[in-house]
């Protein structure tokens, strides 16, 4: 039996809420949080809403009216302007490259983990030869036992690229691979090299490759754009884009002067993008970066089918900690299944120790199993575009676009990528927006869980060999936890010489019930840069928590608890602390919130949500005689 198709209206007897009626429930919620409405001067989502470093807002309820028109523009799979994807197919019949980086110096111990990846369900291999990584000259050791005609190669030599390729072109041609078969990329790359080294390089040799593989290895490609270098800076996703937009200009120009066709120099690119736990930014970037590129390719006039971006997505190197590590797999976890929904061609997780050396096995079958769960446990690419109509997604992706564009103009303007890092363009900007990233670091805005959130003093680390220190000279490589893990060295330098760590003793006044929160809240805050935190208990008697104090042989000490307590017991208590050699008195809570009372009185800082804990540290260690 047919039923028809308006009988079966779903929730046709439920009236359709509007923005009205959430914003009712939303503001009921708040009220009861005890936020004072009156004050807000726009709509009551505005309180919910955030902005990206590239200033975009964010906002907590997006409906079709909040598209904006992005969605139409999203085009079809496979068409331009490939936002949803650059296949019609999407990653449905194959999934997607799986893709793992190989550095180890040691050629024969890369030689073990490159087969144990290709037998273990990884698809190609990115090598990084040079200073940096495996001499350039064991490349056809570590490949002895690849087959060049089934797993592609990626490679990576910076200024020795050249020498490189011809390796890997002589090997392929020594073993008789078909050049139609041979795939993968050449990584020339002289503009990514530059931002990363300092130093200017030609751009005639990029050419070269390019025009021998297009006219002779049809499947391989000569030139990565690598956008990791803006990434690893503390750019934003937009940063990142435009900057990549301007470097694969700039080659495009380099290629069609040196005789390829428009087509065939769209052909010879492949970008690398940093995949981030932010899974929806990662989303929005990869479809955003698409749409970008085939608007590149309209404006040069390249054919419809031309004008896609191939897309190599790596997991975060900015994102990932050194201190509880283990962390770092739910990280490239979420960064993974971003890239994935995103619609990467390409793929790469890093080990989750990639901060501590060089990984171990362990660590690589981690990596790699983690893209054979999301592709074959959890199915991601078994869905077209499942982002796609996500008005949040759709806009995010439009906005984002938008801004990358007008990033890319200003360098064009500016005479190019090659000249925007040569006058410091594009590290101003880039620095300006670490800037802004520090501050929230600092003040906790940004939590890194495991380093500034949640840490564990007790941690013993895995140990790694020495991975080879990355070429620098150009723009720097940055860690989000960089500078709360260098207050742990401090802390860890410390015990190491005299047998204990720098500690604050947390002065719990009155009931369990009355100090846990802020006894955790400042618990948290001081161990993130390594300081212990002994506590005095339940007592409000001061002689008692100055004698506990003491004995614990801090010099510095927090009060912790209510502030109906802290009328009562702070002034006495802090007056006791001072008397029994405490050179610094910290209060939790808000400066101000006690007015009336001279709770406050000998408190010399206050612990709070939003304060700058990377200060609060800094002073603590340095009251505390850490070098």
């Amino acid at each position: 039996m047919t039923v028809p198709r308006e009988e079966l209206s779903l929730a046709a007897d439920f009236p359709a809420p509007g923005r009205d009626q959430w914003r009712e429930l939303v503001a009921g919620v708040l009220r009861k949080a005890g936020r004072d409405l009156a004050a807000v001067p726009g709509p009551v989502e505005d309180l919910l809403a955030s902005t990206t470093y590239d200033g975009i807002t964010v906002a907590a309820l997006h409906t079709a009216e909040d598209a904006g028109g992005a969605a139409p523009g999203a085009g079809l799979p496979g068409l331009p302007p490939f936002v949803r994807g650059g296949r019609p197919e999407g990653g449905v019949v194959s999934g997607w490259d799986v893709r793992q980086r190989h550095a180890h110096p040691d050629v024969a111990v890369t030689r073990e983990a490159v087969l144990a990846d290709l037998e273990n369900g990884v698809t190609s291999m990115w090598l990084a030869l040079g200073e940096d990584g495996l001499p350039v000259e064991a490349l056809p050791e570590v490949l002895a036992d690849v087959y060049l005609d089934l797993a592609p190669v990626v490679l990576d030599a910076g200024a020795r690229t050249t020498e490189a390729a011809e390796l890997l072109l002589g090997l392929a041609a020594e073993r008789g691979v078909v050049p139609g078969a041979l795939t993968g990329n050449l990584g020339a790359d002289p503009l990514g090299l530059r931002a990363r080294t300092g130093v200017e390089h030609s751009l005639d040799p990029a050419a070269e490759l390019a025009l021998r593989c297009a006219n002779g290895f049809p499947r391989l490609r000569a030139i990565t754009v690598d956008a990791l270098p803006y990434h690893d800076a503390g750019g934003s996703d937009a940063e990142e884009l435009g900057c990549s937009l301007a470097a694969g200009v700039a080659y495009l120009r380099a290629l069609t002067d040196a005789g390829l066709g428009v087509d065939a120099a769209f052909g010879q690119l492949e970008f690398r993008y940093a995949a981030t736990a932010d899974q929806f930014l990662t989303i929005a970037k990869l479809r955003a970066a698409r749409r970008l590129w085939a608007r590149v390719g309209e404006v040069c006039g390249a054919a419809e089918a031309a004008r896609g971006q191939r897309q190599h997505a790596v997991t975060s190197s900015a994102m990932m900690t050194g201190r509880d590590p283990w962390v770092n797999m739910l990280r490239t976890t979420v960064a993974c299944f971003a890239a994935g929904v995103g619609g990467a061609d390409a793929v790469t997780v890093q080990p989750f120790d990639a901060c501590l050396g060089l990984p171990d096995a362990f660590a690589r079958r981690i990596a790699r199993n983690t893209q054979s769960l999301l592709l074959e446990e959890s199915n991601v690419a078994r869905v077209i575009d499942p982002a796609g109509g996500s008005w949040y997604v759709e806009r995010l992706t439009d906005e984002l676009a938008a801004a990358a564009w007008a990033w890319f103009t200003e360098i064009e303007r500016a005479g190019g990528l090659a000249a925007a890092l040569a006058d410091g363009l594009v590290a101003r900007r880039l620095d300006e927006t670490w800037r802004r990233r520090g501050e929230r670091v600092a003040h906790r805005r940004d939590p890194i869980t495991g380093v500034s959130e949640f840490p564990n003093l007790t941690e013993r680390l895995p140990e790694r060999a020495a991975a080879p220190a990355p070429v620098g000279g150009g723009l720097p490589r940055r860690r989000y936890a960089g500078d709360f893990e260098a207050l742990r060295d401090r802390s860890d330098a410390h015990l190491a010489a005299t047998g204990t760590r720098p500690t604050v003793f947390l002065a719990t006044l009155g009931p369990v019930a009355a100090h846990t929160a802020r006894a955790t809240f400042a618990a948290n805050l001081f161990q993130a840069g390594g300081v212990e935190t002994p506590t005095s208990g339940t007592t409000l008697d001061p002689e008692e928590i100055a004698s506990a104090f003491a004995a614990s042989g801090a010099t510095v000490a927090c009060l912790c608890s209510s502030d109906k307590v802290y009328a009562e017991a702070a002034a006495p208590v802090a007056r006791a602390l001072r008397a029994a050699g405490a050179s610094r008195v910290w209060l939790a809570g808000r400066p101000g919130e006690r007015a009336g009372t001279d709770a406050e009185s000998g408190v010399d800082g206050y612990l709070f949500a939003g304060c700058d804990a990377l200060d609060v540290l800094r002073t603590t260690l340095r009251d505390l005689g850490v070098a």
